[in-house]
């Protein structure tokens, strides 16, 4: 396993998760991968997508100025 960070702060929907996509694609199964965001839309949309895709949702943190998504890749 090797855990990844994704730089999505200042991107409007729905580029944070067009950008998780694309950076996930190039993972291998059992990575992390920790999305670092600003926009409030990616605590429902990178959850939901992870759902569809069959990607596990580690963990969300929310601060002041600051959303942190971890994911772990799931590849079939």
């Amino acid at each position: 396993m090797s855990k990844h960070e994704l730089n999505a702060r200042n991107l409007l929907r729905p580029l944070p998760v067009i950008r998780t996509q694309n950076k996930i694609a190039s993972l291998d199964a059992g990575d992390h991968l920790v999305v670092y965001c600003t926009d409030p839309g990616t605590l429902h949309d990178i959850p939901a997508w992870c759902r569809v895709h069959g990607h596990t949702l580690v963990s969300t943190a929310e601060s002041a100025d600051e959303i942190i998504i971890e994911i772990e890749v799931v590849k079939d």
